[in-house]
């Protein structure tokens, strides 16, 4: 079995007092999910979901709290194990510039409505344990 490792982030920002997150819509599948990407030689976490976030999107983050660490692991093809690192990261940048070869769309979407347009329960579950994490923090 071979494993597979990517990281990246649920990137949200404060727009006229609600919270937005940043969603991206992969060319190959036409799924919605949340900007990552394979981790590179001498790269930590962070500065995986850091880099992939800017060239997905053209969109700088900081990611201010490293405490939200969540895990998702699953399996794209029955020999292979990937494992998803994602963080919190808070957009210090809004003007979006997709990757044409790899993001279709990109969409900043009410974190409320999120659910509505994200393609799966993973990544719904994410996006309530996100929204969870913000309003305990008040960040």
């Amino acid at each position: 079995m071979n494993h597979e490792k990517s990281c990246g982030a649920i990137v949200y920002r404060k727009r006229h007092g609600n919270t937005e997150i940043l969603l991206i819509k992969h060319v190959r599948s036409g799924c919605w999910s949340f900007p990552k990407g394979h981790m590179e030689p001498g790269e930590n976490e962070m500065q995986t979901a850091i880099r992939e976030i800017k060239e997905e999107t053209n969109i700088d983050v900081s990611i201010d709290d490293p405490s939200f660490r969540q895990v998702v692991v699953f399996n794209p093809r029955r020999d292979i194990t990937k494992e998803v690192v994602y963080f919190l990261a808070r957009a210090v940048t809004f003007e979006c510039e997709r990757q044409e070869e790899e993001i279709a769309d990109v969409r900043w979407v009410e974190i409320g409505q999120a659910g509505a347009v994200l393609n799966y329960d993973n990544d719904r579950l994410l996006v309530n344990r996100a929204k969870a994490f913000l309003a305990k923090s008040k960040i």
